[in-house]
């Protein structure tokens, strides 16, 4: 609900996924990735920031591979809120997407994901 240190949804360790049931199906068109920036961290980096992940749509939840809508990297030099357009061509209409992070930005323990956003059309 806020953006402050600590307020995030963490995972132990670098690797792990979120999936998100959106209110209405939509023609995905960009995603947004925010954290919180270095100078809020009270050890002064964001090394728990995600780092590299993708994105999915799926028709259902137990989907196991859904439809790659895009490859990312989070950059943790960039602004705090980071938008990625969809990359892979997609005609299809999802109600369901898949955030899978594969790495962080050095964290050891955990990675923290602050918001996860979905862009798109009404389908």
């Amino acid at each position: 609900p806020d953006m402050y240190p600590g307020n995030c949804w963490a995972f132990k360790g670098s690797q792990g996924y979120l999936v998100v049931r959106l209110s209405m199906k939509i023609y995905p068109t960009a995603f947004t990735v925010e954290h919180i920036p270095k100078t809020l961290s009270p050890t002064g980096n964001i090394a728990s920031a995600p780092r590299n992940f993708s994105v999915y749509g799926l028709d259902n939840e137990y989907q196991e591979e859904g439809k790659l809508l895009g490859k990312y990297v989070y950059d943790q030099e960039g602004e705090p809120l980071q938008m990625f357009p969809v990359t892979e061509k997609n005609e299809d209409t999802f109600q369901i997407v898949e955030l899978r992070i594969f790495s962080n930005w050095g964290h050891a323990e955990y990675t923290c994901l602050y918001r996860f956003r979905v862009h798109g059309k009404p389908a």
